[in-house]
């Protein structure tokens, strides 16, 4: 069986400013389950690349182990990417970021990945405030080693075997807003109208964007009892946006109703248009968005959306005040001064 998607595309294809049609945001034909979310999610972010015209070589994507951490695999193959140890993702964006600051780093983990293993990395990328896009295909179970349940799986979930979660689950997003992320989105991944849009705005955040996406497994979670199934989610999400990405130019027109509708500003100055549900609640307030997500499990509510957004904070970068020059382009002049600049900088510490 070929993994090679056929060379073949229609002529008349649209194209994007760079003259690229979706087809270079492509990558190998995916060998997931058929149904899975997790390919919705990759169609998501190959069409939010698209339609941002974002150049596929400035591009890396970086991946633990999983069913999630696959996907790179199958979006973007004109990019770079890494698929690191289980759990060790963020260290691997970490250091990629400090080399060379001018890409797009997108880390593609699981509920499994990060929640799990992976979770001491996931707070310290946090903390850090790393500027990259960290999506986690939230499926609540393992589905390369045959359904067990997650850290992220509901309480009183039921499993394909039949079994019943006992635990408390970890609720990724409202850990990322108390450790301080600066930008937190929840979707589905059968939500392609909202996961777009949700995208777009993370790739022009500056600092850590993270996206939880509920993406149900097909082969081991989708059954009656569990709560990341196909039927529960869509009975019982609830939308705190309806979103549209507000790019910087033209100058765009909205038409929303009075005390329906706040702009967030972005921190380049691009905009989310977001149309609020909800009136007790503010995305750019990490108090009311933590009681929002707690009132919302308590009635068994998934909220999705744009929860929250913090364009002060400086990122990685601004924190440790490094140079404008990627690391990895300095020349020898700049990365060796020679004696005397030693003996200057040394001076300063006595």
């Amino acid at each position: 069986m070929s993994y090679l998607k056929p060379l073949f595309r229609h002529p008349k294809l649209p194209k994007n400013k760079l003259g690229y049609t979706q087809k270079e945001y492509e990558g190998s034909l995916s060998t997931l389950c058929a149904g899975c979310g997790h390919d919705s999610i990759s169609a998501a972010i190959v069409q939010a690349c698209f339609e941002m015209s974002v150049e596929p070589h400035k591009v890396a994507k970086i991946s633990g182990i999983g069913c999630s951490s696959k996907t790179p695999t199958y979006f973007l193959g004109n990019s770079h990417g890494f698929n690191s140890v289980h759990g060790r993702m963020p260290s691997v964006a970490t250091g990629a970021s400090m080399a060379n600051k001018d890409m797009v780093y997108f880390g593609v983990s699981g509920d499994g990945d990060s929640a799990s293993i992976g979770m001491g990395q996931f707070v310290h990328v946090i903390r850090r405030n790393l500027n990259m896009v960290y999506i986690v295909m939230n499926n609540g179970c393992y589905g390369l080693t045959k359904g067990q349940d997650s850290a992220t799986a509901d309480q009183g979930s039921r499993s394909k075997a039949g079994s019943v979660n006992p635990f408390q689950a970890i609720d990724l997003a409202s850990l990322a807003i108390e450790l301080g992320a600066t930008f937190v989105a929840q979707s589905f991944s059968g939500d392609k109208q909202q996961l777009v849009p949700l995208i777009k705005a993370a790739m022009h955040h500056k600092g850590f964007a993270f996206l939880n996406v509920i993406s149900p497994c097909v082969t081991f979670n989708n059954n009656p009892g569990s709560t990341k199934s196909y039927d529960y989610v869509r009975e019982h999400i609830e939308a705190t946006s309806t979103l549209d990405f507000v790019p910087e130019m033209p100058e765009i027109k909205t038409n929303y109703e009075k005390g329906k509708s706040t702009r967030v500003a972005m921190h380049d100055g691009t905009l989310i248009q977001l149309n609020k549900l909800a009136t007790d609640w503010n995305p750019e307030d990490r108090v009311s968005v933590a009681n929002a997500l707690q009132h919302a499990r308590t009635k068994n509510e998934i909220l999705t959306g744009l929860l929250y957004v913090n364009t002060e904070w400086k990122d990685l970068h601004g924190t440790l005040s490094t140079c404008s020059t990627p690391l990895n382009k300095l020349k020898e002049d700049k990365l060796c001064p020679g004696t005397e600049a030693l003996k200057e900088i040394n001076a300063g510490y006595r």
